[in-house]
């Protein structure tokens, strides 16, 4: 029998198929092979995923949104990890705060974590590992993890180092439980207190959140982000929410491109571009008219082709839902598909925009299967890179051994020293003896372990909180006296003892009065304010005591800069310690005793209303010329000067500034140039200055800030010590967007300042570009 030219080829197909077949019979898919690149492997992996498993990873959801309890929590991330339904999403990539919900500590955490692994990897056909996310803003959020100061407490130490260091052991506490991302790292400027959760970041100005981006980034993803001590540093929240209308939680930021690209950019720049940061969350707000998750303008083309982000991209929480209240699509379908198309690769809320309605909208052809394929591509390359085909699994013993270690402890007791800002210090009331007879500690957050602790802390904490009555108890004499009175809440009339905290204060050598916000109430996400005073009976608790003629000290345990007029002028000394963490009593102790020198300066600004905001330190001429040369009164009621500037800080001792050095005096618009000068203690404690570099560019073409921080420097200064600080000014410094949004060096003189704070100006100079 004769067989047909075609019969023969397709018969010859068959059977190299069948070798082929048998030959790599018993072999591993490409994308298991570790020899193989990364890109190989995902590619791979792809092409070989149905399209629910796609959507899968496209979802990480939190427990507490697929069920209410925690044993039915347990149950839906075990399904999840399977590959079942919960509700209205089926497989999943991850799962965002598995390992929060276990109170018992870092062992369970972590074996909770590895079972799910274990399903993901055992009972799913591709043997997908997950992805576990967790907040990190000043600590990992879980129990049993070591709570660091917050947010304008880091940013008041003005130490990268630092920095840098607390973030390494978040993800070292993290990544041992085996959680992958840290989120919540909130890097944009603060520019408007009255939002409650501007807590959470660590300064108003700029540069000096690039500079601590930077550095979070460095400690926390480090060299190698497969290693078993690293997490992902999830950046929010893109590209800034933080100057919303009215001071409102996920208000619109009505702000111009300008100030997009000046204000807002420059930390992410920082973040991604020069550290290489791997995690974003999208903003709540709009900007110029359109919610951040839909905007493809924001999340695809500048943070994605103008920054060379290479990372995931997650939704806040229901943040596709905001598209719907936004009034700019009526469904979560359609919100879905804008989002995924603008660069959302991740949702981490449980709600049907991205798994049933997002498979609708691949059917309907509404989305393409390539722009589903980019997200998924994105999020498999994340899992090569943290090595977990390889490595899915954690050492649970270790996950105990390195969480909050004394060690540990340590690092959050020298952070929250370093964060503590003198504000006061008349007559040198502080520091305080040890053996002082007797000492009355008054004020709702004298003895508040939550209060000084921030929001984003777990529950239960695990460890001690010191707070600051416990602190000044371990400090003291044996012989001293300490008698403690509450005096009143932080907000509200339900407790009225000020005149018992006044007999305390009349019989006490030295009243100490803490006072503040609550990080659960008055301050935190979604606790907004329209006044910066003083809540509740507290001023009138500070005046009351005050009153008895006792010499009286404040404290201020807060998450953002208050407006405490009455107590600047009146009270003796003031100390601001922020949420200060679990060593935080240890730390305000420190201070009043002498044990530790205060070298803290403000890295916000404090207003003395909000009716003066915004009051950051870098705003146009128009507002200088105003201020100085206006022909109007300024403001009728007060001054419109600040209560306390940025960059601000006293200490027990004094600096000298001298021999301000700059060369060359004259550059091309490409040159550089070195600033230098020299820094004294000239006082009888050993201090810490935080030695501060602005510039002006005199004359430019666009209008520019009349000062704007281009360097710092904190120096550790021996009584009598002199040390030379250096500063290197490079085009990056020297330059600002002209009517093209484009950088420019423009010809003219720029003007040096060096100093103490944006205010307290010791040195200056200038040099010119030709």
């Amino acid at each position: 029998m004769r067989l047909s030219g075609n019969f023969k080829t397709a018969l010859l197909v068959i059977v190299l198929t069948l070798i082929m077949n048998v030959s790599s019979f018993g072999q591993q898919p490409i994308y298991l092979d570790p020899k193989q690149p990364i890109e190989k492997r995902v590619e791979d992996l792809l092409s070989q995923m149905t399209l629910e498993e796609k959507l899968g990873q496209l979802n990480s959801p939190c427990p507490g949104l697929m069920a209410k309890g925690l044993p039915d929590q347990i149950d839906a991330c075990r399904k999840s990890a399977e590959g079942k339904f919960v509700t209205n999403i089926g497989p999943v990539g991850g799962i965002w705060s598995a390992a929060n919900m276990f109170k018992e500590g870092p062992r369970r955490q972590a074996e909770f974590l590895n079972e799910l692994q274990k399903i993901a990897i055992e009972k799913n056909r591709l043997k997908i590992p997950l992805l576990f996310f967790e907040e990190g803003t000043h600590g990992l959020l879980t129990p049993g993890a070591t709570v660091f100061p917050e947010g304008l407490a880091i940013g008041s130490t003005w130490n990268t180092d630092l920095v840098k260091q607390i973030y390494s052991v978040a993800a070292r506490e993290g990544r041992t439980r085996g959680v992958h991302f840290l989120g919540t790292l909130v890097v944009e400027p603060n520019r408007d207190p009255r939002l409650g959760r501007n807590e959470e970041g660590y300064s108003e100005d700029s540069y000096l959140c690039s500079q601590i981006v930077e550095a979070i980034v460095k400690g926390m993803q480090g060299e190698d982000i497969s290693a078993n001590d690293k997490a992902i540093s999830l950046l929010c929240h893109f590209p800034g929410q933080s100057q919303p209308v009215s001071g409102l939680e996920r208000g619109a930021m009505e702000i111009s491109e300008r100030t997009l690209r000046e204000v807002f950019l420059p930390p992410w720049i920082a973040g991604i571009t020069k550290a290489g940061a791997l995690g974003i969350m999208a903003t709540y707000p709009s900007i110029d008219g359109m919610p951040a998750h839909g905007s493809e303008k924001l999340l695809t083309k500048i943070l994605r082709e103008e920054l060379g982000f290479n990372g995931l991209v997650m939704c806040e929480g229901g943040g596709i839902g905001i598209l719907v209240y936004e009034q700019i699509v009526s469904t979560m379908k359609e919100a879905g598909a804008l989002c995924l198309k603008a660069g959302v690769d991740v949702s981490i809320w449980h709600e049907d925009g991205y798994y049933n309605a997002m498979r609708e909208n691949v059917q309907e052809g509404k989305v393409s299967i390539e722009t589903v394929d980019r997200s998924v591509r994105r999020i498999l390359r994340i899992k090569f890179l943290l090595g977990l085909f390889e490595n899915p699994y954690v050492d649970v013993e270790k996950a105990a051994r390195e969480s909050n270690t004394k060690e540990n402890r340590e690092l959050a007791l020298q952070t929250a020293r370093e964060g503590i800002v003198l504000l006061r210090n008349e007559k040198d009331l502080l520091p305080l003896k040890k053996n002082i007879k007797s000492i009355a500690v008054i004020g709702p957050n004298a003895d508040a372990e939550r209060n000084q602790l921030g929001d984003y802390t777990h529950r239960p904490v695990l460890q001690d909180v010191v707070t600051v009555l416990e602190g000044i108890r371990n400090k003291v004499s044996p012989q001293t006296k300490v008698t403690y009175v509450k005096g009143c809440e932080i907000i509200g009339d339900k407790l009225n003892e000020i005149k018992k905290a006044t007999e305390a204060a009349k019989k006490a050598d030295i009243a100490i009065v803490v006072v503040g916000e609550n990080g659960e109430i008055t301050n935190g996400e979604g606790h907004d304010v329209a006044s910066l005073d003083l809540t509740g009976f507290q001023e009138e608790l500070l005046k009351a005591v005050h009153a008895t003629g006792t010499p009286t000290i404040a404290i201020l345990i807060n998450g953002r800069p208050l407006s405490i007029r009455w107590t600047a002028e009146n009270i003796q000394a003031i100390l601001e310690a922020w949420m200060c963490g679990e060593e935080g009593g240890n730390a305000i102790a420190d201070v009043l005793f002498g044990d530790y020198n205060p070298g803290g300066h403000l890295p916000i600004t404090f207003a003395r209303h909000s009716g003066q905001l915004p009051v950051y330190y870098n705003y146009k001429p128009s507002k200088e010329y105003w201020i100085k040369d206006g022909w109007g009164t300024k403001y009728v009621d007060m001054s419109a000067l600040p209560l306390y500037e940025f960059g601000y800080g006293l200490s027990y001792t004094s600096f000298e500034y001298s021999n301000l050095q700059i060369t060359p005096e004259e550059i091309g618009p490409a040159g550089v140039v070195y600033v230098s000068l020299d820094v004294k203690n000239t006082g009888k404690w050993d201090g810490n200055e935080v030695v501060q570099l602005y510039i002006d560019d005199v004359i430019s073409s666009m209008s520019t800030p009349v000062k704007e921080l281009k360097g710092f420097e904190k120096l550790s200064l021996a009584a009598g010590e002199k040390k030379t600080v250096r500063f290197k000014l490079t085009t990056e410094h020297l330059s600002f967007l002209d009517k093209n949004l484009e950088p420019v060096v423009e010809p003219g003189m720029f003007k040096v300042m060096v100093g103490s704070s944006s205010k307290d100006i010791r040195l200056t100079g200038e040099f010119e570009v030709k």
